[in-house]
């Protein structure tokens, strides 16, 4: 990477445009996040979908060869579908590497025994249906941090309150950090701000949220967005590399998802999908390559923060209730 700033990025195709008399107007420096990261920096990033010990190797090894840094590395079956000895594995060549590790918890509604879900309304979606799905999501935090886990990915408002609720109780480590998940991602600043006050520490939004949308966010709420540069067939099939520069001036602080589009699906992961698991793993990275490197062709690769440094910002939280 090169020590650029992030102040004066040159847009794709600009030289050329202007040339021709077709530059587009300057951007609006009212647009900009005024936001950073605690530790500095703008931009952070992550390999999601990585579904066990053997892609996370993948990852890494995949990450060595073309050089990607990676700050977090995020897994969507759920705790539930891995053994003590996997979450080990992975909470340990994760901790070794300074990379956040982030699984997913509990039983959600895509796969429980209602068929709301599967109705063209999508009825509650992912989340947790009733008592039973929220102990299991409970369950399932403890049992990660328990072993080494350091970030909990999130489907649910009632499992991401109560989750922060036990991390604030110190039944979860205080250090723990709370991810929203792409899934429930809100659409507003309205909505992101409640997500921000029921305890999350990023914030995945959907990938087709325009830059203005961004913008609109980071008037209200500082909490790191998570989003995909590119996204999966489920969420939209999007690949908005070209716009990675400007989705960080707009976003900041802002984790770069290299999700993988055209890909089979793989939740919840077993040995039947070994090879597409490993197969779309090593591309994901692959991906993250082309991004960082649209970056830096562009002037615009300065502003990572460090690796290393999973620190959340100072957060907006709702009071918890009275006894």
């Amino acid at each position: 990477m090169t020590d650029r700033t992030q102040d004066t990025p040159r847009r794709p195709g600009e030289p050329a445009l202007t040339a021709l008399g077709l530059a587009a107007p300057a951007p609006d420096p009212a647009d900009a996040s005024p936001h950073a990261f605690p530790g500095g920096g703008r931009w952070r990033t992550e390999v999601p979908s990585c579904e066990g010990p053997e892609a996370l190797a993948v990852v890494l090894a995949e990450a060595d060869r073309l050089d990607v840094p990676v700050h977090r590395i995020s897994q969507g079956s759920g705790v539930w579908m891995l053994t003590d000895a996997e979450i080990t594995e992975m909470a340990g060549a994760t901790a070794e590497r300074g990379i956040e590790l982030c699984l997913f918890t509990g039983p959600r509604g895509t796969w429980d025994t209602g068929g709301s879900v599967r109705t063209d309304s999508g009825g509650a979606g992912p989340r947790a249906r009733g008592h039973d799905a929220l102990a299991g999501c409970v369950e399932d935090a403890v049992r990660a941090t328990g072993l080494g886990v350091g970030c909990l990915l999130v489907a649910d408002e009632g499992v991401l309150w109560t989750l922060h609720r036990a991390r604030e109780a110190g039944l979860l480590p205080a250090d723990t950090t709370l991810k929203l998940s792409a899934l429930v991602g809100p659409v507003n600043p309205a909505s992101y701000a409640v997500y921000e006050g029921l305890g999350a520490d990023s914030v995945n939004v959907p990938s087709d949220l325009t830059p203005a949308h961004l913008t609109e966010i980071r008037r209200v709420s500082a909490a790191p967005m998570d989003l995909y540069i590119e996204a999966p067939d489920d969420l939209g099939g999007y690949v908005r590399m070209y716009e990675v520069a400007e989705l960080i001036r707009r976003g900041a602080p802002l984790y770069l998802k290299f999700g993988l589009a055209k890909a089979p699906g793989i939740y919840p992961y077993g040995h039947h999908l070994r090879e597409a698991a490993l197969a779309s793993a090593r591309e994901r990275v692959r991906r993250g390559r082309l991004a960082l490197d649209l970056l830096a062709r562009h002037g615009a690769d300065g502003g990572m923060a460090p690796l290393g440094d999973r620190t959340p910002p100072r957060l907006k939280r709702f009071p918890p209730p009275s006894p």
